[in-house]
């Protein structure tokens, strides 16, 4: 039986292209329905379409993946995965844009000792890079807060059509559920929203 090419994609979410790992995993001559694709984060590898993959391969296979980031994001699970597949499962696999880490290529001693020695060093800063993007969104976040912008869902403001449907109901007309009704709020914002009116009336007093 003939060991089978398979190529992985991954991209962070379903607003990003796979277009660009397609086009290599085309020119790898890997056939289309040999390539699995995920579109979720690198944290880790519980991802459907990779496991599927893992399943699927047997000794001698072959996986190809764009970039190393593309396969994990990781040091410790990316070196955990390598190891599984290439040692336990005995496949291979290629990354295309690091000729170095192409386990086809290396199968004595020192190539096998270079091939580590580059997985250990990019799967560092595959995991350096997903820290600084961490660290970056919580030092923007932590400006906007120091700046005064809020995060979540937006205040309740007091509209026009509040002021009138709580006029109404101050005079007994109508009941407080009908009024949340014609100002179209929730109970508990629209008691947030009349204490707010009352305590201005209450200050302008």
């Amino acid at each position: 039986m003939d060991n089978r090419k398979y190529g992985y994609i991954r991209v962070s979410s379903k607003d990003q292209n796979e277009e660009r790992q397609w086009v290599a995993m085309q020119k790898a001559e890997i056939q289309a329905r040999d390539i699995f694709i995920d579109k979720v984060s690198g944290k880790n590898f519980q991802r459907e379409q990779y496991q599927l993959l893992k399943r699927m391969i047997r000794k001698g296979d072959i996986i190809y993946v764009h970039s190393l980031d593309r396969f994990g994001r990781n040091k410790e699970e990316i070196l955990q995965e390598w190891d599984d597949i290439t040692k336990n499962l005995q496949a291979d696999i290629v990354v295309l844009d690091m000729p170095l880490l192409d386990t086809t290529q290396y199968k004595d001693s020192m190539g096998s000792f270079i091939a580590d020695l580059v997985l250990q060093i990019l799967s560092w800063v595959a995991q350096d890079e997903r820290d600084r993007i961490r660290k970056r969104q919580r030092e923007g976040i932590d400006a906007a807060l120091h700046n005064g912008i809020a995060f979540g869902r937006p205040k309740a403001q007091v509209t026009d059509v509040f002021k009138e449907a709580y006029a109404i109901w101050k005079t007994g007309a109508i009941t407080a559920t009908e009024a949340m009704q014609q100002a179209g709020v929730k109970k508990t914002t629209f008691y947030k929203l009349v204490k707010q009116v009352e305590r201005v009336e209450q200050e302008s007093k």
